[in-house]
Protein backbone atom coordinates (compact mmCIF):
# COMPACT_ATOMS: atom_id res chain seq x y z
CA UNK A 1 0.00 0.00 0.00
CA UNK A 2 1.40 3.46 -1.25
CA UNK A 3 2.14 6.25 1.80
CA UNK A 4 -0.58 8.90 1.68
CA UNK A 5 1.04 12.35 1.12
CA UNK A 6 -0.37 15.71 1.49
CA UNK A 7 1.46 18.39 -0.32
CA UNK A 8 1.46 22.29 1.18
CA UNK A 9 3.03 25.07 -1.00
CA UNK A 10 1.66 28.43 -1.54
CA UNK A 11 3.29 27.55 -5.69
CA UNK A 12 1.22 25.78 -7.70
CA UNK A 13 4.52 25.06 -9.91
CA UNK A 14 6.23 23.66 -6.89
CA UNK A 15 3.35 21.59 -5.69
CA UNK A 16 2.45 19.97 -9.02
CA UNK A 17 6.58 19.19 -9.11
CA UNK A 18 6.41 17.22 -6.49
CA UNK A 19 3.25 15.31 -6.91
CA UNK A 20 5.06 14.46 -10.18
CA UNK A 21 8.27 13.21 -8.27
CA UNK A 22 6.44 11.76 -5.67
CA UNK A 23 3.77 9.63 -7.81
CA UNK A 24 7.02 8.42 -9.77
CA UNK A 25 8.57 6.88 -6.26
CA UNK A 26 5.38 5.53 -5.85
CA UNK A 27 3.64 7.34 -3.36
CA UNK A 28 -0.15 8.41 -3.64
CA UNK A 29 -0.46 12.40 -3.01
CA UNK A 30 -3.99 12.65 -1.76
CA UNK A 31 -4.50 16.27 -1.12
CA UNK A 32 -2.69 19.67 -2.07
CA UNK A 33 -2.96 22.70 -0.20
CA UNK A 34 -1.96 26.41 -0.82
CA UNK A 35 -1.60 27.87 2.18
CA UNK A 36 -0.80 26.43 6.18
CA UNK A 37 -4.31 26.85 7.05
CA UNK A 38 -5.91 24.47 4.12
CA UNK A 39 -2.91 22.41 4.45
CA UNK A 40 -4.70 21.64 8.31
CA UNK A 41 -8.18 21.24 7.29
CA UNK A 42 -7.18 18.86 4.64
CA UNK A 43 -5.29 16.91 7.21
CA UNK A 44 -7.71 17.16 9.67
CA UNK A 45 -10.09 15.58 6.90
CA UNK A 46 -7.80 13.50 5.18
CA UNK A 47 -5.37 12.12 7.97
CA UNK A 48 -2.09 11.85 5.30
CA UNK A 49 0.53 9.66 6.80
CA UNK A 50 2.50 12.31 5.88
CA UNK A 51 2.01 15.89 5.54
CA UNK A 52 4.86 17.79 3.10
CA UNK A 53 4.60 21.53 4.06
CA UNK A 54 6.41 24.83 2.81
CA UNK A 55 8.08 26.90 5.89
CA UNK A 56 6.98 29.91 4.75
CA UNK A 57 3.07 29.78 3.79
CA UNK A 58 0.86 32.84 4.12
CA UNK A 59 -2.10 32.60 6.70
CA UNK A 60 -0.17 29.66 8.49
CA UNK A 61 3.93 29.01 8.74
CA UNK A 62 4.34 25.63 8.26
CA UNK A 63 5.86 25.52 11.32
CA UNK A 64 2.82 26.33 13.26
CA UNK A 65 0.85 24.20 10.74
CA UNK A 66 3.03 21.33 11.87
CA UNK A 67 2.16 22.06 15.92
CA UNK A 68 -1.67 22.18 14.72
CA UNK A 69 -1.75 19.21 12.26
CA UNK A 70 -0.14 16.87 15.58
CA UNK A 71 -3.81 18.12 17.32
CA UNK A 72 -6.15 17.17 14.67
CA UNK A 73 -4.31 14.22 13.06
CA UNK A 74 -1.91 12.59 15.49
CA UNK A 75 -0.76 9.96 13.18
CA UNK A 76 0.59 12.45 10.25
CA UNK A 77 4.12 13.08 10.38
CA UNK A 78 5.00 16.54 9.33
CA UNK A 79 8.29 17.45 7.09
CA UNK A 80 9.28 20.65 6.18
CA UNK A 81 10.85 21.91 2.99
CA UNK A 82 12.70 25.10 3.44
CA UNK A 83 15.44 27.47 1.74
CA UNK A 84 16.84 28.32 4.73
CA UNK A 85 19.53 26.77 7.12
CA UNK A 86 18.61 29.45 10.26
CA UNK A 87 19.07 27.39 13.66
CA UNK A 88 15.72 29.56 14.64
CA UNK A 89 13.50 28.08 12.41
CA UNK A 90 15.11 24.84 12.55
CA UNK A 91 14.81 24.54 16.23
CA UNK A 92 11.31 25.90 15.99
CA UNK A 93 10.62 23.42 13.98
CA UNK A 94 12.08 20.65 15.41
CA UNK A 95 10.18 21.49 18.82
CA UNK A 96 6.92 21.76 16.81
CA UNK A 97 6.98 17.85 16.12
CA UNK A 98 8.19 18.18 12.60
CA UNK A 99 9.75 14.36 11.58
CA UNK A 100 11.63 15.56 8.72
CA UNK A 101 13.30 18.55 7.42
CA UNK A 102 14.57 19.41 3.95
CA UNK A 103 16.13 21.89 1.89
CA UNK A 104 14.15 23.02 -1.42
CA UNK A 105 17.40 22.96 -3.49
CA UNK A 106 17.76 18.53 -2.53
CA UNK A 107 14.40 18.26 -2.29
CA UNK A 108 14.46 15.60 -5.47
CA UNK A 109 17.50 14.07 -3.49
CA UNK A 110 16.35 14.41 0.08
CA UNK A 111 12.24 14.45 0.40
CA UNK A 112 11.98 10.38 -0.98
CA UNK A 113 14.21 9.43 2.01
CA UNK A 114 12.50 11.78 4.41
CA UNK A 115 9.10 10.71 3.63
CA UNK A 116 10.34 6.74 4.05
CA UNK A 117 12.09 7.54 7.38
CA UNK A 118 8.83 9.94 8.62
CA UNK A 119 6.38 6.98 7.70
CA UNK A 120 8.76 4.55 10.00
CA UNK A 121 8.37 7.22 12.70
CA UNK A 122 11.89 7.92 12.23
CA UNK A 123 13.65 11.47 11.58
CA UNK A 124 15.74 12.97 8.44
CA UNK A 125 17.15 15.83 7.95
CA UNK A 126 19.25 17.61 5.14
CA UNK A 127 22.66 17.19 5.75
CA UNK A 128 23.09 21.37 6.08
CA UNK A 129 20.32 20.95 8.55
CA UNK A 130 22.22 18.47 10.37
CA UNK A 131 25.33 20.70 10.35
CA UNK A 132 22.87 23.93 12.32
CA UNK A 133 21.01 21.73 14.31
CA UNK A 134 24.82 19.91 15.80
CA UNK A 135 26.05 24.04 15.87
CA UNK A 136 22.92 24.86 18.14
CA UNK A 137 23.42 22.10 20.12
CA UNK A 138 27.29 22.34 20.57
CA UNK A 139 26.58 25.95 21.42
CA UNK A 140 23.65 25.33 23.28
CA UNK A 141 21.09 27.34 21.46
CA UNK A 142 18.35 27.68 23.69
CA UNK A 143 14.87 28.40 22.24
CA UNK A 144 12.91 31.39 24.04
CA UNK A 145 9.95 30.31 25.48
CA UNK A 146 6.57 31.32 23.83
CA UNK A 147 4.37 33.09 25.51
CA UNK A 148 1.52 33.12 23.00
CA UNK A 149 -1.06 30.62 22.48
CA UNK A 150 -1.87 28.91 18.90
CA UNK A 151 -4.65 31.53 17.48
CA UNK A 152 -2.49 34.48 18.75
CA UNK A 153 0.48 32.79 16.87
CA UNK A 154 -1.72 33.10 13.73
CA UNK A 155 -2.41 36.62 14.20
CA UNK A 156 0.91 37.68 14.70
CA UNK A 157 1.64 36.25 11.40
CA UNK A 158 -1.47 37.55 9.93
CA UNK A 159 0.09 40.80 11.48
CA UNK A 160 3.18 40.63 10.08
CA UNK A 161 1.99 39.84 6.69
CA UNK A 162 0.47 43.31 6.76
CA UNK A 163 -3.32 42.71 7.17
CA UNK A 164 -5.61 45.06 8.41
CA UNK A 165 -7.59 44.11 11.96
CA UNK A 166 -10.40 44.12 9.46
CA UNK A 167 -8.38 41.56 7.33
CA UNK A 168 -7.42 39.55 10.36
CA UNK A 169 -11.13 39.03 11.32
CA UNK A 170 -12.11 38.46 7.70
CA UNK A 171 -9.08 35.67 7.41
CA UNK A 172 -10.16 34.02 10.97
CA UNK A 173 -13.75 34.32 10.87
CA UNK A 174 -13.88 36.54 14.15
CA UNK A 175 -15.34 39.73 14.86
CA UNK A 176 -13.44 43.08 14.38
CA UNK A 177 -13.49 43.73 18.10
CA UNK A 178 -12.19 40.24 18.66
CA UNK A 179 -9.21 40.57 16.57
CA UNK A 180 -8.63 43.80 18.29
CA UNK A 181 -8.43 42.16 21.55
CA UNK A 182 -5.95 39.75 20.11
CA UNK A 183 -3.60 42.38 18.73
CA UNK A 184 -3.81 43.95 22.34
CA UNK A 185 -3.15 40.59 24.43
CA UNK A 186 -0.21 39.90 22.20
CA UNK A 187 1.64 43.20 22.48
CA UNK A 188 0.86 42.85 26.05
CA UNK A 189 2.31 39.79 26.94
CA UNK A 190 5.17 40.63 24.56
CA UNK A 191 5.75 44.13 25.70
CA UNK A 192 6.00 45.25 22.46
CA UNK A 193 3.87 48.91 21.49
CA UNK A 194 3.99 49.09 17.63
CA UNK A 195 3.62 47.14 14.80
CA UNK A 196 7.01 46.96 13.10
CA UNK A 197 8.37 45.63 16.39
CA UNK A 198 5.99 42.93 16.11
CA UNK A 199 7.03 42.22 12.56
CA UNK A 200 10.52 41.96 13.74
CA UNK A 201 9.05 39.53 16.61
CA UNK A 202 7.64 37.62 14.32
CA UNK A 203 10.82 37.46 11.86
CA UNK A 204 12.97 36.22 14.97
CA UNK A 205 10.58 33.20 15.46
CA UNK A 206 9.85 31.93 12.28
CA UNK A 207 6.35 32.91 11.85
CA UNK A 208 7.32 34.94 8.77
CA UNK A 209 10.16 34.73 6.49
CA UNK A 210 12.14 38.36 5.97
Amino acid sequence: MPIQVLVADDHQLVRQGLKVLLENEGFRVIGEAANGQEALELAESLHPEVAILDLAMPLLNGIEAARQIQKVSPKTKTILLTMHTDRRYILEGLRGGAKGYVMKTHAADDLVRAIREAARGGTYLSPEISEAVIQAYQNKTEMPVDPLSARERQVLQLIAEGKTTKEVATTLDISVKTAETYRTRIMQKLEIHETASLVRYAIRRGFVQP
